[in-house]
């Protein structure tokens, strides 16, 4: 599934979710890749064979034609917001994606623009990717914070650039503030405690990032 949108626990299509309740506006989030750098301990993806269930995984990745024909089909007078998420780590794809979400911008112009990720990027690329979101093409960015420390995050996520991880994450979350108007950390409850998620809001506090917990969704 390249497009769906989220529905009490479930992964469905925008149709789907229409059928179900025809009023009122959603976000359609766009699947771009199952490929990611981190392998966190809670994470559904790496349960493939869950993945196939919701459909969500992704037996080969999109072209920027076939995800921009999926945008130009939905119905947008229901749609408020087009998140970039999926499976996968939606930078792994990063030009495509910023070629996306320029024409989000230019074409659906009411709609709100988000990508999930999880900060990574400099590493993966050897360079600061936040300024590959200049010119007002991203709204919201929701970078997946994990954790208040180097070590703690490294056993979450297993990302495979080791412990040097976490402050890159953190040096692209505020090199972000100077092209994404809402930079948005995130940490998932149940996995944390609250001594460490009162941790992360002071890390965030410090930088004047955004903390949002989020709910736990189980394998």
């Amino acid at each position: 599934m390249i497009t769906y949108t989220y529905d009490k626990g479930h992964y469905i299509t925008m149709a789907e979710s229409l059928a179900k309740q025809p009023k009122g506006k959603r976000a359609l989030y766009v699947n771009l890749t199952n490929r990611c750098t981190c392998a966190c301990t809670f994470c559904l993806r790496n349960l493939k064979e869950t993945a196939e269930d919701k459909e969500l995984w992704l037996k080969e990745e999109p072209t920027v034609e076939e995800v921009i024909q999926e945008l130009n089909d939905q119905p947008w007078q229901y749609i408020n917001e087009v998140v970039f998420c999926g499976f996968g780590e939606p930078t792994m794809r990063l030009t495509d994606l910023v070629t996306l979400l320029r024409y989000v911008r230019r074409n659906f112009p009411n709609a709100k623009t988000r990508v999930n990720t999880n900060g990574l990027s400099d590493l993966e690329y050897g360079r600061d990717t936040a300024a590959d979101f200049h010119g007002a093409i991203l709204d919201t960015v929701s970078i997946s914070l994990n954790a208040s420390n180097a070590q703690r995050y490294l056993d979450l996520t297993r990302s495979k650039f080791g412990l040097k991880s976490f402050d890159a994450m953190l040096a692209f979350a505020e090199h972000c503030k100077q092209y994404v108007p809402n930079v948005v950390m995130t940490v998932v409850d149940q996995v944390e405690d609250q001594e460490e998620i009162k941790k992360c809001r002071k890390l965030c506090k410090e930088r004047g990032l955004t903390l949002r917990v989020r709910v736990y969704e189980a394998n």
